[in-house]
């Protein structure tokens, strides 16, 4: 008898228009369908009292049992074609759930992981709205949050190492909005030497999928908010985690059942038609963003831009060179002149637009220090590098030439304030 030969495994490009998703079941449609039914039938009784074992995980599916859905709120058709179907474009990963927006994912995360009296070390700065998560539900709830500076190897590695009952380390890298990087592997080690075993989690809305894979380098679960670049177009909200474990995935899709907050059908359908494009989008936008970052770089009403290959801290440039492929489309920088100069600046612009959020195809600009967070206080803003004077912009697909011509002339109408 010759020697069986390997199954061929397809790449993620491929996967992702192919995996999790029959035609046969949708009529032949070559692409899925959008499924709008709250509730379902069940093909037998003992089919019922199976799914409804599954769900409330009082037994665990059997590899490739086909398990009846059950209710809309605990999940359906266009959720698990999602959900198989964006696996592919994080490496490493085995199951993913979606949630109806990013903040629902991080809440969902934190709720399903780190019961009362437990603590949790995160990186600083957050997104905003990580932020008032933590300071305003979970400490009043008694859930224990340690934050370290981004960045700080060190810091983190002894915060993790003296926290009590600690069952969770969640990073943002690069931070939002001053793009300070944290080594990934670094945490995961430090993880692995604490008796808890903390998951070790990051928020990878920045540069993943593409240019930074988490569980290459063996955090747990990575985390997005889908409304950014897995969506793309400014027009949904989503939010996504994806992890090695199927059973921590397991785990979340019982808190997201009874917390009522997993994604519709129709954005799932929207989100899932976005996917196959990703790839091709961010590296459009990181292109752009590093040719207009580098540019702005010298701008003589410019103080100091923040972008990947603008680094000048040897241990940045080193987490850059070890956990990341590409630069990313988000870029900030501070401008001589404070507030007014940068109101100035985001006043006059043309072609980008003044608006929260970011990874859409068109270009964002905004003033993190009264928008997305102006949550914090005056001392934490200082402390970490949201100053009045600093503008994070989200580059979009445009030509490059015509954004950075929009960034000059609304540069130039800053009026010097020094």
């Amino acid at each position: 008898m010759g020697t069986k030969k390997p199954a061929y495994i397809v790449r993620p490009p491929t996967a992702v228009l192919t995996r999790g998703f029959d035609p046969r079941l949708s009529v032949g449609s070559a692409r899925p369908a959008v499924f709008r039914s709250s509730t379902y039938v069940f093909s037998s009784p003992e089919s019922a009292e199976r799914a409804f074992a599954i769900s409330l995980g009082h037994a665990q599916p059997n590899e490739k049992e086909s398990v009846d859905l059950i209710y809309a709120r605990i999940s359906h058709p266009n959720a698990e074609i999602l959900e198989d179907q964006v696996v592919p474009l994080e490496p490493g990963a085995k199951a993913s759930a979606v949630f109806n927006s990013g903040m629902a994912a991080i809440s969902s995360l934190f709720f399903t992981f780190c019961p009362q009296g437990s603590s949790f070390v995160y990186t600083t700065p957050l997104y905003g709205g990580t932020y008032h998560l933590i300071h305003q539900l979970l400490e009043p709830l008694g859930i224990h949050g340690i934050s370290v500076p981004a960045g700080d190897t060190k810091q983190l590695n002894s915060a993790v190492e003296s926290a009590p009952n600690l069952r969770l380390i969640f990073i943002e890298t690069p931070a939002n909005p001053v793009l300070t990087m944290t080594d990934i592997s670094s945490a995961s080690k430090a993880a692995h030497r604490h008796p808890n075993s903390p998951l070790v989690v990051v928020d990878n809305t920045f540069l993943g999928p593409t240019f930074q894979h988490p569980l290459v380098q063996n955090a747990d679960l990575a985390v997005y908010s889908a409304t950014k670049y897995l969506s793309g177009f400014s027009d949904l909200l989503a939010g996504l985690i994806l992890g090695r474990d199927p059973s921590l995935i397991a785990q979340l899709h019982g808190t997201r059942a009874v917390l009522g907050n997993i994604l519709q059908a129709d954005e799932c359908w929207l989100l899932d038609s976005r996917l196959p494009t990703v790839s091709l989008r961010m590296n459009r936008q990181s292109k752009n963003a590093q040719r207009i970052a580098e540019a702005l770089a010298t701008h003589k009403k410019i103080e100091k831009v923040f972008y990947p290959t603008l680094f000048d801290n040897p241990e940045q440039i080193r987490i850059r060179d070890a956990q990341c492929q590409f630069p990313g489309a988000i870029f900030s920088f501070r401008l001589h002149g404070g507030k007014r100069a940068a109101f100035d600046f985001l006043r006059n612009l043309q072609i980008a637009r003044n608006a929260v959020s970011l990874g859409g195809v068109e270009t964002l600009a905004c003033h993190p220090a009264s928008t997305t967070h102006s949550e914090m206080s005056n001392e934490d803003q200082k402390l970490l590098g949201v100053t009045d004077s600093l503008v994070r912009v989200s580059v979009g697909i445009e030509d490059w030439r015509d954004l950075l011509h929009d960034f000059h002339q609304a540069l130039n109408s800053v009026t010097n304030y020094e």
